[in-house]
């Protein structure tokens, strides 16, 4: 079983053998097993509070094999307003109760949740069921990205 134990820094030139594809609660585990592209097991033994990211890529123990971490499509609530005030509203709503939540400027994104969506809508927000990447925010004293 090939063990990845290294993020490694970005860098066009290098050459990907495999992919594993993540949902975002599962990009948080930094030591467990997951099947590969390729239907393989391969571990993860990062240092313990590492967040992967979409498109990060990380070495095996011999320095072999890479692998790129893709962010895999899961179900989300898209969450859009008539401006932004009323989406950073929303930001701090959900931020009272410690929801993980995708910001950007036009929409924020979190987990399905049916009492959070009809609390959202009740704030007069548009909330839409999708299946995409989910990337939440790592929180202020996440661990920085290298990219």
């Amino acid at each position: 079983m090939l063990t990845f134990t290294q993020r490694q820094t970005p860098n066009p030139n290098s050459a990907i053998n495999l992919t594993l594809s993540l949902t975002a609660q599962e990009r948080t585990r930094s030591r467990h097993r997951f099947p590969a592209s390729d239907g393989q097991m391969v571990c993860l033994r990062l240092s313990r509070g590492t967040v992967l990211q979409n498109g990060d890529i990380l070495k095996d123990e011999t320095n072999g094999v890479s692998i790129e971490i893709i962010a895999k499509p899961e179900p989300v609530l898209t969450v859009t307003a008539q401006n932004q005030l009323a989406l950073i509203k929303a930001a701090y709503h959900l931020g009272n109760r410690h929801v993980q939540l995708e910001i950007t400027p036009n929409y924020l994104r979190l987990s399905t949740d049916s009492v959070l969506r009809q609390m959202l809508e009740q704030l007069g927000l548009q909330v839409t069921e999708d299946i995409l990447p989910f990337q939440p925010e790592t929180g202020a004293y996440g661990h920085h990205h290298l990219h």
